[in-house]
């Protein structure tokens, strides 16, 4: 069953004139333009293909000149729809090596460990979501990142490490441009739009120790996971915000 166009992208937000910001009813992907192509940081659920491809053309490209399929983490509404995509435009995917096995389907990633709070935001979530076919296409080689590795785009993007909310997750940062893709390592409040901590995390603590880290890269543009991006100032608000809400030396359970 053909699944490539049943994820549609609800709503598209130009954040600068070179970063396009995809919004899915749950979660959200973020398009780079260089001179030389374009660079889709995470992919959407299954079905999310078609409709990033419909994105990409009407920002005035096709599909081929997405050079590279970035994964911040494993998990379905940010890499299932990579396989697809990566079909449908020739694209190379990456992710971090702890999560690739996972993207490759070679294995079934570790849930979540939920906070009672979590829970039926958790099961909203996965409503929203189409379900995974029995046979998911999957990608057919998946690059694996480390920290510190840089990427060839956005004039040198340099691959954080970020675990907590799984254990390979990463964050892109692009220093020449002060540009952060965070993926679910920080998100923002879909009620009042403040930064926060990501949901849903395998490990609280390393996920806190993961937010201050990029709360303390240089960056003006921090897009998340989840909410809208931060455009301005996106440093000096991520360590406001972390700093308010988990002060050094409280535990994470606060």
């Amino acid at each position: 069953m053909d699944t490539t166009d049943a994820y549609p992208v609800v709503e598209t937000i130009d954040v600068t004139p070179r970063l396009r910001l995809l919004r899915f009813a749950v979660g959200q992907a973020c398009l780079w333009r260089d001179a030389a192509g374009l660079t889709l940081i995470d992919a959407g659920a299954v079905g999310a293909a078609r409709p990033i491809a419909d994105a990409v053309r009407a920002w005035g490209h096709e599909p081929g000149d997405v050079r590279r399929i970035v994964l911040t983490h494993f998990h379905e509404d940010h890499a299932g729809g990579a396989g697809e995509f990566a079909r449908l435009s020739g694209a190379e995917v990456s992710a971090h090596r702890l999560d690739a096995p996972y993207v490759r389907g070679e294995a079934v990633g570790p849930e979540p460990v939920h906070e009672d709070w979590e829970r039926p935001l958790h099961a909203q979530a996965l409503a929203q979501l189409p379900p995974r076919p029995a046979d998911p296409v999957l990608p057919y080689y998946v690059r694996e990142l480390d920290d510190g590795d840089v990427l060839d785009f956005g004039d040198g993007a340099h691959v954080v490490a970020a675990p907590g909310h799984t254990e390979g997750s990463i964050a892109v940062h692009l220093p020449r441009h002060g540009v952060l893709f965070t993926g679910d390592a920080i998100a923002a409040s879909p009620l009042d739009g403040q930064v926060m901590l990501g949901v849903f995390n395998l490990d609280k603590e390393r996920a806190i120790a993961s937010y201050r880290r990029l709360a303390g890269l240089d960056s003006e543009v921090a897009c998340f996971g989840h909410g809208d991006p931060v455009v301005g100032g996106a440093g000096a608000a991520l360590r406001a915000a972390v700093a308010r809400a988990h002060p050094t030396g409280t535990p994470a359970s606060k």
